[in-house]
């Protein structure tokens, strides 16, 4: 059998597709010419307010992580502010109990250093 042998059938089925198209003609709105006007809107208005509701959720949402960030924001200032005072705090200590320091603010409050120490033996006399 050969493809040509189909031709015909192939012909006859092409012209019944062309004439059924053009029988199905779909209208999404209706005719603007005739003046017909759609008598419930009811679908439109709801898409419409359920749109509006989103954009306006979505307005909400957006504000809020916007006013978050300016806070975090702050909150990171204060932050680094504080750990700058903490380590200028830590080197004031570390200065301060230097051993060079800390003899001159005793010779300052009037003490003075021991030329023989002397040491408790708590272990000889105290039972």
């Amino acid at each position: 059998m050969a493809i040509f042998e189909f031709a015909p059938a192939l012909e006859i089925s092409r012209q019944i597709v062309r004439e059924k198209t053009n029988k199905a003609v779909l209208k999404l709105v209706p005719d603007i010419k005739s003046g017909e006007v759609v008598a419930n809107r009811t679908f439109g208005i709801l898409l419409t307010a359920i749109f509006t509701v989103g954009l306006m959720a979505l307005l909400a949402i957006n504000t809020a992580l916007a006013q978050d960030a300016f806070k975090l924001s702050e909150l990171k200032v204060q932050a680094q502010i504080l750990k700058d005072e903490r380590e200028a705090i830590l080197k004031e200590v570390a200065k301060k109990s230097s051993p060079d320091q800390l003899a001159e603010s005793a010779s300052n409050l009037g003490m003075i250093a021991a030329k023989k120490p002397y040491f408790l033996d708590m272990s000889v006399g105290g039972q």
